[in-house]
């Protein structure tokens, strides 16, 4: 069920997107293949497997550069970093020895932070770049827990409470769709990615314990890991020497 959800919500993503594009790099001219390239996307991750039995559907971002291996832009090597959160607690304390008239608020977020880098195969067209890649790198689990002012001013006492890194890999495919030509291209990226973390060590909300004398006591799920990751976002080219 929430695999048909994230899909359904992508979907009117490239629906809401494909009327106000089409339009747009029709206008741009033939596509013309940069240096290299730098992108950010929203990203949305959803657990697969024994995973999605622990966890609900992670929202969060990705970073990723490109450099084209030949002329043509067929052959690229890429870099993405990336993280996603997937729980997050917030409850309001009271400071030891003071009481109630100091308080704070207590948060804890469950993460995970990955990156990777890999081959891309692309196939640049007029105003289209349709891609597949595939990359090796890590994926790290962090729940970190802190403390901010009701006013949610700047976090104080970051805690990590665990922590469990592993070897990663995965493959994917997308889609360019040109907003802007010249020599700073701008491009629409839509995609999805596989990742294979294999089994981690982790929490979840409600997994940290408050022991009344001070102490927490930790309750981590360990299980695979694996998800699959959505995002759209833009891809801006680096131009080459010369003029145009």
């Amino acid at each position: 069920m929430k695999s048909r959800k994230t899909v359904l919500v992508l979907a009117g993503i490239l629906a809401l997107a494909a009327p106000v594009t089409a339009p747009v790099a029709a206008q741009t001219g033939p596509y013309r293949t940069p240096a290299a390239a730098v992108g950010m996307s929203f990203l949305i991750g959803d657990p697969i497997g024994e995973f999605s039995d622990f966890v609900d559907t992670g929202y969060g971002a990705e970073f990723f550069g490109r450099i084209p291996l030949e002329p043509e832009g067929l052959v690229s090597l890429r870099a993405d970093l990336g993280f996603l959160i997937y729980g997050y607690e917030s409850s309001r304390v009271c400071f030891d020895g003071v009481g109630c008239r100091v308080e704070a608020r207590l948060q804890t977020s469950n993460g995970i932070f990955f990156g990777g880098i890999g081959p891309e195969l692309a196939l640049p067209l007029d105003g289209l770049r349709p891609y597949v890649n595939a990359f090796l790198g890590f994926g790290y689990f962090s729940t970190t827990s802190s403390l901010e002012s009701l006013w949610g001013e700047e976090d104080h006492f970051t805690t990590e409470n665990l922590g469990d890194g592993a070897f990663s890999w995965g493959w994917g495919g997308g889609l360019e769709v040109n907003l802007r030509n010249g020599r700073v291209p701008i491009d629409l990226d839509i995609g999805a990615r596989y990742h294979e973390n294999g089994v981690m060590r982790y929490l979840t909300k409600g997994d940290i314990l408050d022991n009344p004398d001070g102490s927490i006591t930790l309750f981590p799920i360990v299980s695979e890991a694996n998800l699959m990751s959505y995002r759209i976002g833009l891809t801006i080219g680096i131009p080459r020497g010369g003029s145009q």
